[in-house]
């Protein structure tokens, strides 16, 4: 597996190792072992997967202590903008952003580590997405960041009136008046 560092430490993009042959093709999308020796320790609790068209964006999405999470996403069929943002106050990035394109074809992961807001836009007619969370979902913890926040300065690829929201996304803070982590109090690390 090949584990590339991003400008944000502890988000990660990983690429697998591929086997592929006239039938088709064959990758581990997890294995504990080697995901721990590359730097992601993670009790992944739940496997979640959705089906989106041309033009969602789902995000920017984080849970509250003691709910936070940490997630290893990737995509099944199609693609999209991933995007990681840290929401630790006081972090030396926060309010920076990792993006990165994941696809069916490329079979890229990212790693988001708990302390981060998450979304992503669909890129192509349709995507099947999956990640893995390392705590359960829990509705009364759920928040989020409002994805044309102009402080985080995301270049989501998709022409803005294109966007199909939920009404709960469409209606999340910008960054400066959402409740966020401290990073210096390790509680959502918890």
């Amino acid at each position: 597996m090949n584990v590339i560092q991003t400008e944000i430490e502890g988000v990660l993009i990983l690429e697998p190792k591929v086997f592929g042959d006239a039938r088709g093709y064959f990758f581990e999308s997890w294995n504990q072992e080697v995901y721990e020796k590359n730097g992601i320790k993670a009790n992944f609790v739940q496997d979640n997967e959705s089906k989106s068209r041309f033009g969602v964006l789902r995000g920017l999405h984080f849970q509250a202590p003691p709910y936070t999470q940490a997630k290893l996403v990737r995509v099944i069929q199609g693609g999209v903008l991933d995007v990681a943002v840290d929401i630790r106050r006081g972090s030396p990035t926060f309010g920076k952003h990792v993006a990165v394109e994941l696809s069916g074809e490329n079979k890229r992961q990212l790693f988001v580590p708990r302390g981060f807001a998450h979304g992503f836009a669909v890129l192509t007619d349709e995507v099947l997405f999956a990640y893995k969370c390392d705590n359960r979902y829990m509705p009364s913890h759920e928040r989020g960041i409002a994805w044309n926040d102009p402080a985080l300065g995301i270049n989501w690829r998709v022409d803005a009136e294109s966007f199909i929201l939920s009404e709960k996304d469409a209606k999340n803070p910008f960054l400066a008046d959402a409740e966020v982590f401290d990073y210096y109090d390790k509680e959502y690390l918890l």
